[in-house]
């Protein structure tokens, strides 16, 4: 029986309560789904030193009792492996496939995407302290200024919208992308999207489109949980 609460490092905002990592995003509510008891802490990019326990400097991380792990997707099959008798993030070998085919396709493609169309409003709601880190990090990734990368995001958000038709068109025949109700492969595409809604009100979906209204379901699950941080409608 769990009793000590897991500790989960999650990336803030200037505000505590503006949790906005995708990572972060598909861990807490893989904890939620699972059931277990776990306490946030809010961790900033240059607050490096805090996590230097774990022997590397992102997040999210676990500490569970003694054990610590980082990467979300090893934080999944950790969580996995040793709470079975808990509800399954996966269904099964077969599902654990596929969910890291998602997992992938989302860091890949997914994450990319929507970072170019919502760089500046990252920026702007970052704590001071990280500021020059982020503007420094991401320009000299993408050898523009945050300013240029998002420029052109009215138009790219067109071609961005069309590139989801795979997975609306699942969402016409079935409420989550694991079926009928959720589990890991919509937490990882969902914690994508709360990404974006924590921080940018820039809308990347339209009301009428199934992803939107998966999204809503999304919110409202565990108790509005995703609903209860700040973020834009």
């Amino acid at each position: 029986m769990q009793s000590t609460k897991i500790r989960l490092y999650d990336l803030a905002g200037a505000e505590n309560n503006r949790r906005f990592s995708p990572n972060c995003w598909r861990v807490r509510l893989a904890l939620l789904h699972k059931g277990l008891p776990f306490e946030t802490v809010p961790w900033r990019f240059t607050e490096k030193e805090t996590i230097a326990f774990s022997g590397q400097g992102k997040v999210p991380v676990i500490v569970d009792r003694e054990q610590v792990v980082y990467d979300s997707w090893a934080i999944a099959q950790y969580l996995e492996e040793n709470y079975p008798k808990y509800p399954s993030l996966f269904g099964g070998e077969v599902g654990k496939s596929l969910s890291r085919f998602t997992t992938d396709w989302v860091e890949a493609v997914l994450n990319p995407e929507i970072l170019r169309l919502i760089i500046t409003d990252i920026y702007s709601h970052l704590h001071e302290k990280d500021k020059d880190y982020f503007r420094q990090t991401r320009e000299k990734a993408f050898g523009a200024t945050l300013e240029v990368i998002s420029a052109d995001r009215e138009q790219r958000v067109v071609t961005f919208r069309n590139s989801l038709t795979p997975m609306r068109r699942t969402l016409q025949h079935q409420s989550f992308l694991a079926g009928q109700t959720p589990a890991w492969a919509d937490y990882v595409v969902f914690g994508s999207f709360q990404w974006a809604r924590s921080v940018s009100p820039f809308p990347l979906l339209v009301g009428d489109d199934p992803i939107f209204s998966w999204r809503e379901r999304m919110l409202d699950t565990f108790d509005g949980d995703a609903r209860k941080v700040l973020a834009y409608e």
